[in-house]
């Protein structure tokens, strides 16, 4: 598709079970930063059958807080602490469906202590990416799990990845 109507990625909307804990956690482990609340604690909390219509939760759904959360460069990140009768865990990577997102960095030693310090889990040790057009020196990523279940990719590409050599598209950096 080649058109000027999309522009970028805007946000991404994570739910959580406890927003504090969450915002915590993205300070501690990306420096991140609260632009603004869309909807406190303190406020009435949204519920109802419009909501529950428009955003396809479950009846009985209580959205009590959002939060934009800003990292140094991309989209926000957008939290969601919902209360509803059932709740499911998180997915898998195997599972349909978003399964991450990436963030870029320089330094994914220092990414994954604090990572790690902030009480994230990394599954293995950071690697070369697995994808032939992807590699390139120091062209590492890994995966991990935050304390309430999304998985984020940690992925740094200092070197210009061979599929470069095969297109004039290019992934978005910093």
């Amino acid at each position: 598709m080649n058109s000027t109507s999309i522009r970028g990625i805007d946000h991404i909307g994570i739910t959580v079970p406890d927003i504090e804990a969450a915002t915590q956690f993205l300070i501690a482990a990306f420096g991140a930063e609260v632009i603004y609340e869309s909807l406190s604690r303190v406020d009435p909390p949204i519920e109802g059958s419009k909501p529950e219509k428009m955003l396809l939760l479950s009846k009985g759904t209580q959205t009590v807080a959002v939060r934009m959360i800003k990292l140094q460069h991309g989209p926000g990140i957008e939290l969601i602490e919902m209360h509803a009768p059932q709740q499911l865990k998180p997915v898998r990577p195997s599972d349909f469906g978003l399964q991450h997102f990436a963030l870029y960095l320089d330094d994914m030693s220092a990414a994954v202590a604090r990572f790690t310090a902030a009480g994230g889990v990394i599954f293995d040790h950071p690697a070369p990416n697995l994808f032939p057009l992807e590699t390139g020196s120091g062209n590492i990523f890994c995966y991990g799990r935050t304390p309430w279940g999304t998985v984020i990719e940690l992925i740094t590409l200092p070197t210009p990845p061979p599929y470069e050599q095969k297109t004039t598209l290019r992934r978005w950096r910093p």
